[in-house]
Protein backbone atom coordinates (compact mmCIF):
# COMPACT_ATOMS: atom_id res chain seq x y z
CA UNK A 1 0.00 0.00 0.00
CA UNK A 2 3.07 1.99 1.08
CA UNK A 3 5.08 0.57 -1.80
CA UNK A 4 5.52 4.06 -3.54
CA UNK A 5 7.15 5.72 -1.22
CA UNK A 6 10.88 6.49 -1.16
CA UNK A 7 13.09 3.12 0.16
CA UNK A 8 14.73 5.26 3.19
CA UNK A 9 11.14 6.68 4.20
CA UNK A 10 9.83 2.46 3.74
CA UNK A 11 12.75 1.92 6.04
CA UNK A 12 12.27 4.46 9.04
CA UNK A 13 8.56 3.49 8.77
CA UNK A 14 9.28 -0.44 8.83
CA UNK A 15 11.77 -0.23 11.72
CA UNK A 16 9.31 1.67 14.21
CA UNK A 17 6.32 -0.74 13.35
CA UNK A 18 8.45 -3.97 13.86
CA UNK A 19 10.01 -2.11 16.86
CA UNK A 20 6.73 -1.50 18.21
CA UNK A 21 5.55 -4.58 17.37
CA UNK A 22 8.43 -6.40 19.10
CA UNK A 23 8.44 -4.51 22.23
CA UNK A 24 4.61 -4.73 22.96
CA UNK A 25 4.25 -8.31 22.23
CA UNK A 26 7.69 -9.63 23.75
CA UNK A 27 6.77 -7.35 26.96
CA UNK A 28 3.29 -9.30 27.00
CA UNK A 29 5.60 -12.97 26.52
CA UNK A 30 7.61 -11.38 29.35
CA UNK A 31 5.20 -10.42 32.16
CA UNK A 32 3.48 -13.51 31.34
CA UNK A 33 6.88 -15.21 32.45
CA UNK A 34 6.64 -13.27 35.49
CA UNK A 35 3.28 -14.52 36.38
CA UNK A 36 4.40 -18.09 35.67
CA UNK A 37 7.08 -18.29 37.74
CA UNK A 38 5.13 -18.10 40.50
CA UNK A 39 2.13 -20.41 39.35
CA UNK A 40 2.90 -23.64 41.51
CA UNK A 41 0.72 -26.11 39.03
CA UNK A 42 1.74 -27.72 36.13
CA UNK A 43 -1.67 -27.59 34.49
CA UNK A 44 -1.65 -23.72 34.90
CA UNK A 45 1.93 -23.47 33.96
CA UNK A 46 0.85 -25.08 30.79
CA UNK A 47 -2.04 -22.87 29.90
CA UNK A 48 0.09 -19.43 30.61
CA UNK A 49 2.28 -21.44 27.98
CA UNK A 50 -0.95 -21.52 25.52
CA UNK A 51 -1.50 -17.99 25.76
CA UNK A 52 2.20 -16.64 25.88
CA UNK A 53 2.29 -18.63 22.28
CA UNK A 54 -0.63 -16.93 21.57
CA UNK A 55 0.80 -13.94 21.85
CA UNK A 56 4.47 -15.18 19.64
CA UNK A 57 1.38 -15.88 17.21
CA UNK A 58 0.01 -12.35 16.77
CA UNK A 59 3.73 -10.88 16.80
CA UNK A 60 4.00 -13.04 13.70
CA UNK A 61 0.50 -12.01 12.46
CA UNK A 62 1.40 -8.39 12.88
CA UNK A 63 4.52 -8.81 11.14
CA UNK A 64 2.97 -10.08 7.97
CA UNK A 65 -0.01 -6.88 8.21
CA UNK A 66 3.54 -4.55 8.60
CA UNK A 67 4.66 -6.32 4.91
CA UNK A 68 1.38 -5.67 4.10
CA UNK A 69 1.50 -2.10 4.42
CA UNK A 70 5.23 -1.42 3.40
CA UNK A 71 5.66 -3.81 0.51
CA UNK A 72 3.88 -5.49 -2.37
CA UNK A 73 4.96 -8.76 -1.75
CA UNK A 74 4.12 -11.97 -3.74
CA UNK A 75 4.29 -15.44 -1.78
CA UNK A 76 4.83 -18.36 -3.69
CA UNK A 77 3.88 -20.93 -1.01
CA UNK A 78 3.97 -24.70 -1.71
CA UNK A 79 3.68 -27.74 1.07
CA UNK A 80 1.72 -26.33 3.75
CA UNK A 81 -1.70 -28.92 3.04
CA UNK A 82 -0.37 -31.34 4.95
CA UNK A 83 0.33 -30.31 8.24
CA UNK A 84 -1.39 -30.03 11.21
CA UNK A 85 -0.99 -27.59 14.35
CA UNK A 86 -1.46 -30.37 16.91
CA UNK A 87 1.27 -32.56 15.39
CA UNK A 88 4.75 -32.78 16.55
CA UNK A 89 7.29 -31.56 14.54
CA UNK A 90 11.35 -31.00 13.87
CA UNK A 91 12.42 -27.97 10.89
CA UNK A 92 15.70 -27.90 9.06
CA UNK A 93 16.20 -24.83 6.87
CA UNK A 94 18.58 -22.54 4.69
CA UNK A 95 19.65 -19.80 6.53
CA UNK A 96 19.76 -16.55 4.71
CA UNK A 97 18.79 -13.48 6.62
CA UNK A 98 17.80 -12.32 9.83
CA UNK A 99 14.36 -11.98 8.57
CA UNK A 100 13.61 -15.60 8.11
CA UNK A 101 12.45 -16.24 11.26
CA UNK A 102 9.89 -13.62 10.73
CA UNK A 103 8.87 -14.80 7.39
CA UNK A 104 8.70 -18.52 8.49
CA UNK A 105 6.64 -17.66 11.52
CA UNK A 106 3.77 -15.93 9.62
CA UNK A 107 3.97 -18.73 6.88
CA UNK A 108 3.40 -21.18 9.04
CA UNK A 109 1.50 -19.94 12.19
CA UNK A 110 -1.42 -21.51 11.26
CA UNK A 111 -0.18 -24.83 10.38
CA UNK A 112 1.81 -25.95 13.33
CA UNK A 113 2.81 -25.34 16.46
CA UNK A 114 4.55 -21.99 16.89
CA UNK A 115 7.71 -22.37 16.33
CA UNK A 116 10.84 -22.86 19.30
CA UNK A 117 14.81 -22.86 19.31
CA UNK A 118 17.59 -24.78 21.32
CA UNK A 119 18.91 -21.90 23.30
CA UNK A 120 22.30 -22.03 24.99
CA UNK A 121 21.45 -21.69 28.77
CA UNK A 122 23.47 -18.39 28.81
CA UNK A 123 20.77 -16.50 27.01
CA UNK A 124 18.36 -17.50 30.04
CA UNK A 125 20.04 -14.66 31.91
CA UNK A 126 19.48 -11.83 29.30
CA UNK A 127 16.89 -9.56 30.42
CA UNK A 128 13.62 -9.90 29.09
CA UNK A 129 14.62 -12.83 26.28
CA UNK A 130 15.44 -15.13 28.81
CA UNK A 131 12.42 -14.60 30.48
CA UNK A 132 10.22 -14.09 27.35
CA UNK A 133 11.94 -17.59 26.16
CA UNK A 134 11.70 -19.71 29.40
CA UNK A 135 7.62 -18.09 29.36
CA UNK A 136 7.44 -19.76 25.73
CA UNK A 137 8.63 -23.04 26.68
CA UNK A 138 11.72 -22.83 24.67
CA UNK A 139 14.09 -25.47 26.07
CA UNK A 140 17.89 -24.24 27.10
CA UNK A 141 20.92 -26.67 26.52
CA UNK A 142 24.12 -26.60 28.37
CA UNK A 143 26.36 -28.21 26.32
CA UNK A 144 29.97 -29.57 27.26
CA UNK A 145 32.91 -28.45 25.85
CA UNK A 146 35.23 -31.22 24.52
CA UNK A 147 37.83 -29.88 27.11
CA UNK A 148 35.94 -30.72 30.11
CA UNK A 149 34.79 -34.31 28.95
CA UNK A 150 38.78 -34.73 28.73
CA UNK A 151 38.99 -33.34 31.97
CA UNK A 152 35.93 -35.37 33.68
CA UNK A 153 34.88 -38.23 31.42
CA UNK A 154 31.31 -38.65 34.05
CA UNK A 155 30.32 -35.68 32.58
CA UNK A 156 29.58 -37.75 28.71
CA UNK A 157 25.69 -38.05 28.15
CA UNK A 158 24.64 -35.49 30.75
CA UNK A 159 24.06 -33.12 27.93
CA UNK A 160 21.64 -35.32 26.47
CA UNK A 161 20.28 -36.15 30.12
CA UNK A 162 19.72 -32.23 30.85
CA UNK A 163 17.84 -31.64 27.17
CA UNK A 164 15.70 -34.71 26.94
CA UNK A 165 14.35 -33.37 31.31
CA UNK A 166 13.64 -29.96 29.10
CA UNK A 167 11.83 -31.50 26.41
CA UNK A 168 9.77 -33.31 28.85
CA UNK A 169 7.15 -30.91 28.61
CA UNK A 170 7.03 -31.12 24.74
CA UNK A 171 5.55 -34.60 25.59
CA UNK A 172 1.61 -33.17 26.06
CA UNK A 173 2.06 -30.41 24.12
CA UNK A 174 2.31 -30.32 20.53
CA UNK A 175 5.37 -28.59 19.16
CA UNK A 176 8.13 -27.36 16.36
CA UNK A 177 11.48 -27.35 17.02
CA UNK A 178 13.40 -25.61 13.99
CA UNK A 179 17.03 -25.96 13.67
CA UNK A 180 18.99 -23.72 11.09
CA UNK A 181 21.84 -26.77 10.86
CA UNK A 182 24.01 -24.49 8.31
CA UNK A 183 25.09 -22.93 11.48
CA UNK A 184 24.94 -19.27 10.38
CA UNK A 185 23.38 -17.22 7.92
CA UNK A 186 24.60 -17.61 3.98
CA UNK A 187 26.84 -14.98 2.77
CA UNK A 188 29.40 -15.02 -0.26
CA UNK A 189 32.51 -14.53 2.22
CA UNK A 190 31.20 -17.81 4.48
CA UNK A 191 30.49 -19.77 1.63
CA UNK A 192 33.98 -18.92 -0.13
CA UNK A 193 35.49 -19.76 3.08
CA UNK A 194 33.88 -22.71 3.13
CA UNK A 195 34.33 -23.89 -0.38
CA UNK A 196 30.76 -24.93 -0.30
CA UNK A 197 30.08 -27.82 -2.96
CA UNK A 198 26.71 -26.01 -3.09
CA UNK A 199 25.81 -23.25 -4.93
CA UNK A 200 22.96 -21.82 -2.77
CA UNK A 201 24.08 -23.12 0.52
CA UNK A 202 26.29 -23.64 2.87
CA UNK A 203 27.92 -27.06 4.24
CA UNK A 204 25.22 -28.52 6.81
CA UNK A 205 26.20 -29.56 10.41
CA UNK A 206 25.10 -32.78 11.19
CA UNK A 207 25.35 -32.33 15.12
CA UNK A 208 22.49 -30.56 16.13
CA UNK A 209 19.99 -32.21 14.60
CA UNK A 210 21.58 -35.45 15.81
CA UNK A 211 21.82 -34.10 19.47
CA UNK A 212 17.87 -33.02 19.23
CA UNK A 213 16.77 -36.25 17.11
CA UNK A 214 18.61 -38.16 20.29
CA UNK A 215 16.91 -36.40 22.54
CA UNK A 216 13.15 -36.31 21.60
CA UNK A 217 13.30 -38.09 18.75
CA UNK A 218 10.57 -40.17 19.56
CA UNK A 219 8.24 -37.41 19.68
CA UNK A 220 8.00 -35.82 16.50
CA UNK A 221 5.36 -36.60 13.82
CA UNK A 222 7.56 -35.64 11.00
CA UNK A 223 10.02 -33.96 9.79
CA UNK A 224 9.78 -30.62 7.53
CA UNK A 225 12.45 -29.42 5.31
CA UNK A 226 11.88 -26.15 4.48
CA UNK A 227 13.18 -24.04 1.73
CA UNK A 228 13.39 -19.96 1.69
CA UNK A 229 14.46 -18.11 -1.44
CA UNK A 230 14.37 -14.17 -2.21
CA UNK A 231 15.29 -14.43 -5.79
CA UNK A 232 15.58 -10.59 -5.81
CA UNK A 233 17.96 -10.58 -2.64
CA UNK A 234 21.23 -8.88 -3.61
CA UNK A 235 23.02 -8.39 -0.25
CA UNK A 236 20.81 -8.60 3.23
CA UNK A 237 16.92 -9.46 2.71
CA UNK A 238 16.21 -8.46 5.93
CA UNK A 239 17.64 -4.58 4.89
CA UNK A 240 15.89 -4.42 1.48
CA UNK A 241 12.42 -6.13 2.75
CA UNK A 242 12.25 -3.14 5.01
CA UNK A 243 13.24 -0.92 1.92
CA UNK A 244 11.01 -1.85 0.11
CA UNK A 245 12.45 -3.68 -2.54
CA UNK A 246 12.17 -7.63 -1.99
CA UNK A 247 8.81 -8.25 -4.43
CA UNK A 248 8.91 -12.08 -4.19
CA UNK A 249 9.64 -14.75 -1.43
CA UNK A 250 9.45 -18.06 -1.73
CA UNK A 251 8.67 -20.93 0.52
CA UNK A 252 8.79 -24.79 -0.13
CA UNK A 253 7.69 -27.65 2.96
CA UNK A 254 8.46 -30.99 2.70
CA UNK A 255 7.13 -33.25 5.00
CA UNK A 256 9.66 -36.14 5.35
CA UNK A 257 9.84 -39.69 7.75
CA UNK A 258 11.88 -38.76 11.14
CA UNK A 259 15.15 -40.33 10.78
CA UNK A 260 16.45 -42.67 13.82
CA UNK A 261 19.30 -41.55 15.68
CA UNK A 262 20.57 -44.13 18.57
CA UNK A 263 22.50 -41.90 20.82
CA UNK A 264 24.84 -44.42 21.90
CA UNK A 265 25.72 -45.81 18.68
CA UNK A 266 26.02 -41.98 16.99
CA UNK A 267 28.29 -40.45 19.83
CA UNK A 268 30.40 -43.75 20.25
CA UNK A 269 30.79 -44.85 16.29
CA UNK A 270 32.44 -42.65 13.73
CA UNK A 271 30.06 -44.11 10.97
CA UNK A 272 27.43 -43.86 12.14
CA UNK A 273 27.62 -40.04 12.07
CA UNK A 274 29.45 -40.43 8.93
CA UNK A 275 25.93 -41.95 7.68
CA UNK A 276 23.93 -39.76 9.18
CA UNK A 277 26.01 -36.79 7.71
CA UNK A 278 25.71 -38.40 4.30
CA UNK A 279 22.11 -38.53 4.79
CA UNK A 280 21.73 -34.94 5.52
CA UNK A 281 24.29 -34.14 2.78
CA UNK A 282 21.84 -35.62 0.23
CA UNK A 283 18.90 -33.54 1.52
CA UNK A 284 20.94 -30.36 1.15
CA UNK A 285 22.43 -31.40 -2.69
CA UNK A 286 18.46 -32.15 -3.19
CA UNK A 287 17.87 -27.95 -1.65
CA UNK A 288 20.98 -26.65 -3.65
CA UNK A 289 18.97 -28.17 -6.64
CA UNK A 290 15.11 -27.00 -5.82
CA UNK A 291 16.91 -23.37 -5.13
CA UNK A 292 18.42 -23.03 -8.36
CA UNK A 293 15.50 -24.43 -10.25
CA UNK A 294 13.38 -21.60 -8.13
CA UNK A 295 15.75 -19.44 -8.82
CA UNK A 296 15.31 -19.80 -13.09
CA UNK A 297 11.53 -20.18 -12.64
CA UNK A 298 11.59 -16.53 -11.11
CA UNK A 299 14.04 -14.87 -13.50
CA UNK A 300 16.47 -14.51 -11.06
CA UNK A 301 19.29 -16.37 -13.01
CA UNK A 302 19.46 -18.00 -16.60
CA UNK A 303 18.66 -21.41 -17.51
CA UNK A 304 21.60 -23.86 -17.52
CA UNK A 305 20.73 -25.83 -20.36
CA UNK A 306 19.50 -22.43 -22.15
CA UNK A 307 23.05 -20.79 -21.74
CA UNK A 308 24.50 -24.18 -22.99
CA UNK A 309 22.53 -23.68 -25.95
CA UNK A 310 23.03 -19.84 -26.40
CA UNK A 311 27.02 -20.68 -26.15
CA UNK A 312 26.88 -23.39 -29.05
Amino acid sequence: MLNFLPGSVLYFISSVLLAINTTVWAGLISLGGIIKLFVPFTAGRNFLTKIMNRFMWAWATCNGGILFLLADIEWDIEGLENLNENDWYLLISNHLSGFDIAAQTYVLRNHIPMLKFFLKRELMYIPFLGLGCWALDMPFMSRTSPAKLKKNPKLKGKDLISTRRACEKFKTMPTSIINYVEGSRFTKEKHARQDSPYRYLLRPKAGGIAFTLSAMGEQFTNLLNVTLVYPEAQDDPLSEVMHGKIKKIVIRVQVLPVPEVDNKRYFSEPQCRVEFQRWLNQIWEEKDEQIHQLMIKHGAVEDDKAEKSTAA
